[in-house]
């Protein structure tokens, strides 16, 4: 005997990462040293300071009960001061910004709060798996754009205006862009915007690569009138080295926050207290915390970069983010089988590119998240087999 499973799991998939990291755990236990360079989960330690404060309040007897489904006010303040400092956005901590658990959360609540069955979403291809999943579960019907390397990977909407957009609820966007490292421009977000307002679509930007390698950042809320169609997520899970708190955030205009409220409010107890304290205290770092992190990423990415280019695919040296994105040479039929094989004779791990859509067939994906030390073993390792097979 077996109890049924839901309807809505034939509509998605088991995580890519989450079998590939099955598959290199059983490499590894059978001794083969796996260097995986395919997951974004940085590997550097948050702000010492950061850490004593999470310490401290976990110490402290009355910081262990339920927290307000909203957040803590110390919290919200903080994430409000560091978007008017970095973004020039003003947010009222009273009631346009949500902290999250982790800015995924938010694209499930956030979809939750605004789709029914049948409604359409506008995803990137390629792009973030976890946008077309979330409204295949809620019974959204996917509408991928293109994205495409000689546009420099921006949306080409007037393109896409000319299709049916009747049904479409929200638009997802994600500048600087994963995978492909493409910066966004103020003119972009405006048209965006724009697009927005005359398609009546809900635009969001999902944010959490615009510390990381990247000197401009921008926050699609800059755009006079934004908040009218318009909200963006955030994160600290890469900016400041905190993946694994899961600590994120929402903006936007009050009753949509509050509609994302309404659906987190019944999944959840609120955040432990001295989390928000600790993460308050990381959104209040100097601006040298962002130059010495991106000074490590600028070291790990020249040796992406040799990598890459020891196993001849085409970079392009003006992307951002924690990412290198590049074509794979045209000997290769798939991505799935480039990865593959450099993982097979090297055991070294690429994410292969098809897993953000069918525009990503010819590109794999590098992280940055691997220490200088490991990037050099994996340039050693793949120019020793292409001088083998004799093509270096």
């Amino acid at each position: 005997m077996k109890i049924k499973f839901a309807d809505r799991l034939n509509r998605v998939e088991e995580y890519y990462f989450s079998r590939k990291l099955k598959e290199i755990a059983v490499l590894r236990a059978s001794g083969i040293d796996v260097i995986n360079l395919g997951i974004g989960s940085p590997d550097l330690a948050p702000a010492p300071q950061v850490v004593d404060t999470l310490v401290t309040e976990s110490r402290r007897p009355d910081t262990h009960a339920y927290q307000s489904y909203s957040g803590i006010p110390a919290l919200r303040e903080a994430f409000s001061v560091w978007y008017r400092k970095y973004f020039h956005v003003a947010l009222s901590p009273e009631n346009e910004i949500l902290p999250l658990m982790g800015s995924k959360e938010g694209i499930m609540h956030l979809s939750m709060a605004f789709l029914n069955p049948g409604d359409e979403v506008l995803v990137p291809n390629p792009g973030y798996p976890a946008y077309a999943a979330v409204a295949r579960l809620l019974g959204a019907q996917v509408h991928y754009y293109p994205l495409e390397e000689e546009n420099h990977w921006l949306p080409d909407l007037k393109k896409l205006e000319a299709s049916d957009l009747s049904k479409v609820k929200i638009m997802w966007v994600n500048y600087p862009n994963m995978p492909t490292g493409a910066k966004a421009s103020f003119d972009l977000f405006e048209a965006l915007v724009d697009f927005g307002k005359r398609n009546n679509i809900l635009i969001v930007n999902d944010n959490p690569y615009g510390f990381i390698l990247n000197d401009e950042p921008l926050s699609l809320l800059q755009v006079e009138g934004a908040k009218e169609v318009a909200m963006e997520l955030n994160s600290l899970s890469k900016s400041h080295n905190m993946a694994g708190w899961r600590i994120g955030m929402l903006a936007g205009r009050p009753d949509y926050v509050q509609a994302v409220l309404q659906v987190k409010s019944n999944m959840d107890s609120g955040m432990f207290k001295p989390l928000q304290l600790a993460a308050a205290e990381a959104l209040r770092l100097p601006d040298s915390w962002y130059g010495q992190l991106n000074a490590i990423y600028r070291k790990r990415r020249e040796w992406a970069y040799k990598i890459l280019e020891i196993l001849q695919c085409n970079v392009n040296k003006e992307q951002v983010g924690m990412f290198v994105w590049a074509k794979i040479p045209a000997e290769y039929e798939s991505s799935a089988q480039f990865s593959d094989e450099v993982l097979k004779q090297t055991a070294v791990f690429l994410t292969p590119g098809f897993i953000f859509g069918s525009a990503g067939e010819r590109y794999v994906r590098l992280s940055l998240c691997t220490k200088e030390l490991r990037l050099r073993e994996a340039a050693k390792r793949v120019e020793k087999i292409m001088v083998k097979e004799g093509k270096v």
